[in-house]
């Protein structure tokens, strides 16, 4: 008699060409993630190959329920780590029945943003530092706190090793392997400031497919921890006290930025993100008040400020950069929350396209 593992890692490469494809979209509080699978008669790789599917989305916020058909329209395709073989994760946006992107389609707008020919050839390239919490699945309390209460103050636990010092190791380095299994470009890991904290980072990635990654790659993380038992937490500050939040520091540089002379590019552009500082904050995740108190390594949420090798400001330069004189910077204020469409596309509108009036 098989057991149920044996049915799950079936190779039906061994016994048919169709695939599975799970078309995989972000629901309507814009931080849910949802999936379902469906049968193709063979290998894709082009999503434009794809057809277009419909789901109910007044079971998603998304639309309402005398007219809920809500249209997904495939963007890009990663390998399945949990399938495997030739079947297929979709990265998908969604739209009305008439082709209109819904009211919670952050991608579309993004797009067009990185497709404005001033954007397109700037080449920006991003890499985003996802910071998360792993939590028991029946208190929502982070894992390796005793329940109820709490371990000792920060301090061991930033890329600690031991029993003691890193809770959830096993799922962090799944999803790694997972993510590079996928095509996401994830390039690295670690233990972070607060125990049961773990960042990953995905990147370089150039125009919008770095939110397509980025989504993914929670996708990927947050069914690993379905199954693993875990409660996967993207809260700004899951916390309370004198804990450390969570964020999803924005690496960033246009082509411009790379060339030499590069850091006078920089320091404009950054003098464009102070003059939109509010407008970015509005967007940059829930919650993010929370975080962004001027402790914990942040800047106060009202103030704009930048330093090289500061990571108590809104935007740090690295010392490389400053050396070198060409580089990057670090947009320090997005949320772990917040929506990678919006954040990316935000940046490089305000450093390239925005004109002060």
């Amino acid at each position: 008699m098989s057991l149920l593992s044996d049915l799950v890692n079936l190779n039906l490469s061994e016994s048919t060409e169709k695939i599975i494809a799970e078309y995989v979209w972000v629901g309507g509080s814009g931080m849910d993630l949802r999936s379902k699978a469906r049968t193709l008669s063979g290998p894709v790789s082009d999503p434009s190959k794809l057809p277009k599917w419909n789901y109910d989305g007044s079971s998603t916020g998304q639309a309402p329920g005398e007219d809920s058909e809500v249209i997904l329209y495939p963007q890009a395709i990663f390998r399945d780590p949990f399938r495997r073989g030739n079947n297929i994760l979709v990265m998908c946006d969604a739209y009305t029945p008439a082709g209109n992107p819904i009211p919670t389609n952050n991608r579309y707008n993004a797009a067009k943003i990185f497709s404005h020919p001033d954007v397109a050839a700037e080449e920006p390239w991003y890499g985003i530092e996802q910071e998360y919490t792993l939590l028991k699945k029946d208190v929502k309390w982070p894992i390796g706190w005793p329940t109820g209460g709490y371990p000792g103050p920060q301090g061991p636990y930033y890329c600690g090793v031991g029993a003691d010092k890193a809770f959830g190791r096993d799922i962090v380095d799944a999803h790694y392997k997972a993510c590079l299994y996928a095509g996401v470009n994830i390039s690295g890991i670690n233990g972070e400031v607060m125990p049961g904290q773990w960042e990953f980072q995905v990147g370089p990635a150039v125009g919008i497919s770095a939110g397509d990654e980025l989504w993914i790659a929670r996708y990927i993380l947050e069914r690993i921890t379905e199954i693993a038992g875990f409660v996967l937490s993207f809260d700004p500050k899951p916390i309370q006290g004198d804990w450390n939040g969570a964020g999803a520091h924005t690496n960033y540089s246009t082509k411009s930025m790379r060339k030499e002379g590069g850091y006078e590019i920089i320091k404009k552009a950054i003098e464009r993100l102070a003059h939109r500082h509010k407008e970015h904050i509005a967007a940059y995740g829930e919650g993010n008040e929370r975080r962004l108190t001027g402790k914990h390594e942040t800047a106060d949420i009202n103030t704009f400020k930048w330093g090289v090798a500061n990571r108590g400001a809104s935007i740090r330069v690295g010392r490389d950069t400053e050396k070198e004189g060409k580089g990057y910077f670090e947009d320090r204020r997005p949320a772990s929350n917040m929506d990678p469409y919006v954040v990316t596309s935000m940046i490089a509108e305000t450093t390239i396209l925005w004109i002060k009036n």
